[in-house]
């Protein structure tokens, strides 16, 4: 019998109607549970080093957000990661390579095959997928509870075009490698992970164990220039487009003139200037 803690965001897209389920596939293959549910995400490291002597690993059930909010907890008490999909984009598990299936997603925990991963860091703030500025930022601000519970992985087409066409371009400073680099953007992204915003792909070749952050400045002036891109943006392949900017850096500074806020894994943790790096083989999770 292995012992888990079992956290489920039950706010999240299918976090309550899957609960049950999830304890009933866990239980067949031989885990014993210790369930907490959680209302409020920041809740969660408290909660995962209040039973680390009690347990094995620890396994979420909810979305990148509720994932995200476990960060510290797990750094802490270095309980292995087992990923239960119940999100909107599910793009850390989409990394992974994790099947959205729950009876799959709760076959590869039993499977235990651990996997050390990179995170990000801004500013103190750990992320698993991408940090950004910019068109992100006003998308997560308008991307209700309610859109995602009704629309899903659409909602964030939905919301994007919304606010496509009152993006203003803003100026940055972008420091890499010693160098600065000066841009006028309507978005910097800054990827630790290989997926993003419900399935864009930060990079080509970007994985989560590469040792390094990949970073996009999207450099359009007109709002539908965008639409051209996003079929790149899905295959990862946009650094090629003349209106695009990449780097690659283990770390990245980037200031602008006015303080602008940061999105990490879906929410707004920081704010401008920051400081952006890698940290190798941060976190054991059990994935394919």
């Amino acid at each position: 019998m292995k012992k888990a803690l079992f956290l489920v965001n039950q706010h999240s897209r299918k976090g309550k109607q899957l609960l049950s389920q999830a304890t009933a596939e866990l239980q067949t293959l031989g885990f014993e549970l210790i369930t907490e549910s959680t209302a409020h995400p920041r809740d969660l490291p408290d909660t995962i080093r209040r039973y680390q002597n009690q347990v094995e690993l620890v396994i979420v059930g909810g979305g990148d957000g509720t994932l995200n909010a476990a960060i510290e907890g797990l750094l802490d008490t270095k309980l292995p990661l087992g990923i239960l999909p119940m999100g909107t984009a599910n793009d850390l598990a989409r990394t992974l390579g994790i099947p959205t299936s729950l009876p799959e997603a709760c076959q590869v925990i039993a499977n235990n095959q651990v996997r050390l991963i990179d995170l990000g860091w801004v500013n103190g703030k750990h992320f698993f997928n991408v940090a950004s500025l910019g068109l992100s930022v006003q998308i997560t601000e308008r991307l209700t509870k309610e859109v995602k519970q009704r629309w899903g992985v659409l909602a964030y087409a939905f919301t994007a075009l919304q606010v496509l066409w009152s993006a203003r371009p803003f100026r940055a400073e972008i420091r890499v490698n010693h160098q600065s680099f000066y841009v006028k953007t309507i978005q910097i992204a800054i990827g630790n992970g290989r997926y993003y915003g419900g399935g864009l792909t930060v990079a080509e070749d970007a994985k989560i164990d590469d040792r390094r952050l990949d970073l996009y400045s999207l450099e359009i002036k007109n709002w539908w220039e965008i639409i051209a891109l996003l079929p790149a943006m899905r295959q990862g392949n946009h650094a090629s487009l003349p209106n695009v900017h990449t780097w690659e850096a283990q770390e990245i500074e980037v200031s602008t003139s006015k303080r602008r806020p940061i999105n990490t894994d879906g929410e707004i943790t920081t704010y401008t200037p920051a400081k952006f790096r890698v940290i190798p083989k941060a976190l054991a999770v059990i994935a394919p």
